[in-house]
């Protein structure tokens, strides 16, 4: 965490801040290991404070033993006034991104009730925490994956049972149950399950519908495991795939293979997600691709970076990232395939294991 700190004061010079006044929960726990749910930090120059109320002192000195403790009693205005005692003069930046409308006003309202010579300069600060996070360590990588290994092993314990007769809200069930009774802290996201012509909705949430013999079944869940997140699709058949099915499944799989062989450090998000959506467009289905290729993924199941047709976000070593193309069609249904990946040495290496369906060169 000392690592990390240091690393974050280096960006404070560089964006012209004395101090960063850290709110967003993720950020929190990547700077100090502290995992309660409310709280700050305040990081500046040469000292790193949290500021915690009194359901969390003991947990705030036992997981962020770097940081001086600030106990914080009465209105949160008042912690901003002792909080920011000796600043007066400094620039303060503050998450924008995170801190709420009704936040600042009282963050700003307690700034000016500061004798004139203790205020502070409180500034909108850029995504600093989130630069430094974009780039996962080996800890950070292993947690990742850790979380993926558990989800890969919900839904192949799913897809091994599922069967005509289950519902949608059935299926998302059972994967949430195989995730905490082994281990996980629960889902990273509401799961998705999708059925039939369901499935021609990206973000369809499950219902009380029974699946149904000769459907396309799109499945999208994750893992939270000790703070870190995975992210996982699978479009499944229940029975024997026809014709339709195996060409559609065959594109997106091809689309997502190709990106995988292709994206190599340096890319743009833009041009890593064009090595998919060419291979759908050029099988005539570009207009059924509405999304972007991936998102970065780690404390957050969506953080940077970005894969999206107009991402200007640099592809780095380091980075854990989704793969998920996919071919959506109203009134027939729809087709995802989703790994997660981390460019290492300039190539990504694919991290999800879960099976998927193979039928090669159908859609040629």
């Amino acid at each position: 965490m000392k690592e990390r700190v240091e690393r974050l004061r280096a960006k404070l010079e560089e964006a012209g801040l004395d101090a960063l006044l850290v709110s967003t929960p993720e950020n929190r726990r990547y700077l100090s290991g502290f995992t309660g749910s409310a709280g700050y930090l305040l990081i500046t120059r040469d000292e790193a404070v949290i500021a915690v109320d009194f359901r969390y002192y003991e947990q705030a000195e036992t997981q962020a033993p770097d940081f001086r403790l600030f106990r914080g009693t009465g209105p949160v205005s008042a912690w901003y006034q002792r909080l920011f005692e000796g600043l007066g003069g400094k620039t303060v930046g503050f998450e924008q991104h995170h801190l709420t409308y009704a936040g600042y006003k009282t963050l700003a309202k307690a700034v000016e009730e500061l004798p004139e010579a203790s205020r502070p300069k409180i500034v909108p600060a850029p995504p600093l925490v989130e630069d430094l996070r974009v780039i996962k360590d080996a800890g950070e990588i292993a947690a990742i994956q850790a979380a993926i290994d558990l989800g890969d092993a919900a839904i192949t314990h799913v897809m091994e049972r599922i069967q005509p007769g289950w519902t949608e809200k059935q299926v998302a069930w059972e994967i949430e149950k195989y995730i905490r009774e082994h281990g996980g802290d629960g889902t990273s996201f509401p799961t998705i399950v999708a059925g039939g012509p369901w499935g021609a909705l990206p973000h369809a949430y499950p219902r009380d519908v029974a699946l149904e013999e000769g459907q396309g079944v799109v499945i999208d869940m994750g893992v939270t495991l000790n703070g870190y997140v995975s992210d996982l699709t699978r479009t499944i058949f229940l029975g024997e795939p026809d014709d339709q099915f195996k060409r559609i499944y065959d594109v997106v799989h091809v689309a997502q293979q190709t990106a995988a062989e292709l994206i190599e450090a340096g890319m743009t998000g833009g041009q890593a997600h064009q090595l998919a959506s060419r291979v759908i467009e050029q099988a005539g289905h570009g207009d059924r691709f509405g999304h972007g290729l991936g998102h970065g993924v780690g404390l957050q199941v969506h953080e940077a970076p970005r894969l999206a047709p107009n991402s200007q976000d640099e592809l780095k070593d380091g980075m854990v990232f989704s793969i998920e193309p996919g071919i959506y069609i109203p009134g027939w249904g729809g087709v995802r395939i989703e790994d997660l990946a981390v460019l290492e040495h300039g190539k990504v290496r694919v991290l999800s294991r879960a099976p998927k369906l193979a039928f090669t060169g159908s859609y040629a």
